[in-house]
């Protein structure tokens, strides 16, 4: 994108009231910064309630180019430059990046040098020359990026067996480059990647250029449609890429440790059908390509990266888990491309409408492919309801996360407890119409955000009738509601010492979700 000039007072007759003019306006600019200056620099939000200073106010990103040079270990900081084109949103004479964890070594606005310092988590930036409103500017940030887990902290880089790979989720962005780090800011993203020979480097989106020069090659890749900054993902590593078509010649792509391409190609090849099933569903695909990134580490979890979803290895290579098992995980992260990454939630009290769209349709997977009744899921997610609400909150109200612990707020109510409440819905409103709303829902949010009450008023517009209080049970309630349809179903603790099926979060060992 270009930008655009910033609009100029027109130049008067008098050539001795242009002097005054001009040495008035920038006598004002100077005192402008003197004020913010002086100021003492805080971190700053955009008002969520679980994140209260993720994000950033004053401007709204465009688009990030993201450049990483991989010093070839995983123990030691990668260098890195940061470009963000962005539109103000109001008159700025600072602005604050999220970001945390790395040396930053020089800021540019616009070309000219800025000042910076930090407040939190937050990078604070001031221009040489306020920024009005509505109007465009590029910062560039050359920083560190380090790969080191950061004490205390959740996410970031994930060191690999042979590389990296990235799970920022949720707002672990910031501890790998500068960012507005909220899922209400998508923007798009050129990502390249310098490593030495031998590595081979992937990231969302598309190949956009390979350049190779004294020893090490660049990779450079772009998005096409929108992405939020939790969503990025770079891997580095001794990898095999493998490549397969989809439904409607879709470009799939794999990356996979090399040693291990022939053992894993048996799960690899399963994607293209998975993705059929999906849009028999829901509609097409919502993006420009998709694949699993199968990493050699030990997370906890997997994780919807757009375009490139990060899976253990292990999941594929553990013969304790049975194979309809991981093939509903593979459908719950790839359902994640449409619920939680094409439509993004508007605030992460949204966060339902991801995990419990994935966990529903991961359970649909598993109820077709495999004859495991969705019934038999929903009804044990009942028993163990209360409970999940008591200790997480309902599904649309989560508690906050434990300080240093981020992704705490990924607990069974926002995944069972939330798909119950969709089957809740489904049974209210009749399949068909269920149907159709959540076809409605990924075609009218593509590529942007949504919230809670633009779900309810969809629903409610689905169903021809009010459902405002319905849904003010199922999300907010403290307890569970009667199960439409199923008047014996009665929420129970689970017995003692016994795992709640389904209580998958992204911090616990898969073994929990079993439940078998």
């Amino acid at each position: 994108m270009l930008l655009t000039l910033r609009t100029r007072p027109p130049r008067p007759k008098n050539p001795g009231t242009s002097r005054h003019r001009t040495a008035a306006l920038l006598a004002s600019a100077v005192s402008v910064c003197l004020l913010a200056a002086s100021a003492p620099a805080a971190p700053l939000g955009v008002g969520d309630r679980l994140f209260p200073h993720l994000g950033n106010p004053g401007y709204d990103v465009s688009s990030y180019d993201l450049a990483f040079t991989y010093p070839g270990t995983n123990d030691k900081p990668l260098q890195a430059v940061t470009t963000i084109d962005a539109r103000t949103t109001a008159d700025l004479d600072r602005l604050n990046l999220d970001f945390a964890h790395g040396k930053v070594e020089s800021v540019t606005v616009d070309g000219l040098p800025a000042s910076f310092t930090d407040a939190g988590e937050d990078l604070v930036v001031t221009p040489g020359v306020p920024l009005p409103k509505g109007s465009w500017m590029r910062i560039a940030v050359r920083h560190t990026s380090d790969p080191v887990p950061a004490d205390g902290r959740d996410g970031g880089w994930v060191q690999t067996s042979d590389g990296l790979a990235m799970a920022n989720q949720a707002d672990a962005a910031h501890l790998v480059f500068p960012c507005n780090d909220h899922p209400s800011d998508k923007a798009m993203f050129t990502i390249r990647i310098t490593a030495p020979d031998g590595y081979t480097a992937v990231a969302n989106g598309v190949p956009a250029g390979v350049d190779r020069a004294g020893g090490s090659t660049t990779w450079t890749y772009r998005t096409q449609h929108p992405m939020a900054t939790e969503l990025a993902q770079v891997s580095i590593g001794r990898s095999a890429v493998l490549r397969r078509k989809g439904p409607h010649g879709l470009p799939v792509r794999d990356v996979v440790p090399a040693a291990d391409s022939k053992t894993l190609e048996h799960w690899l090849a399963k994607t293209p059908d998975q993705i059929a099933w999906m849009e028999s569903k829901v509609g097409p695909y919502p993006f420009e390509t998709y694949g699993l990134l199968m990493a050699q580490a030990a997370t906890g979890f997997e994780l919807e990266t757009q375009t490139l979803s990060l899976f253990e290895k292990g999941l594929f290579t553990e013969p304790a888990y049975p194979a309809w098992y991981v093939e509903s995980i593979m459908v719950h992260e790839l359902s994640h491309q449409w619920f939680g990454d094409s439509v993004s939630p508007r605030t992460w009290s949204d966060l339902w409408l991801n995990e419990g769209h994935a966990t529903w349709y991961e359970a649909l997977y598993a109820e077709e492919k495999a004859h495991k009744p969705m019934v038999d899921r929903m009804k044990a997610a009942y028993s163990a309801s209360d409970r999940w609400r008591a200790s997480g909150g309902p599904p649309a109200a989560p508690k906050p996360p434990k300080e240093g612990q981020k992704i705490s707020i990924f607990r069974p109510n926002v995944y069972d407890g939330a798909a119950l409440a969709l089957y809740a819905l489904r049974q209210e409103i009749g399949r068909t119409a269920f149907e159709r709303l959540e076809r409605t829902w990924v075609r009218d949010h593509q590529d942007g955000t949504a919230s809670t009450a633009d779900f309810v008023n969809l629903a409610s517009r689905t169903a021809g009738r009010d459902l405002g209080g319905f849904f003010e049970d199922w999300l907010y309630g403290e307890k569970t509601p009667p199960m439409p349809g199923h008047p014996d179903w009665k929420p129970t603790p689970p017995a003692k010492g016994a795992p709640a099926h389904g209580a998958r979060t992204k911090a616990a060992p898969l073994k929990a979700a079993l439940g078998e």
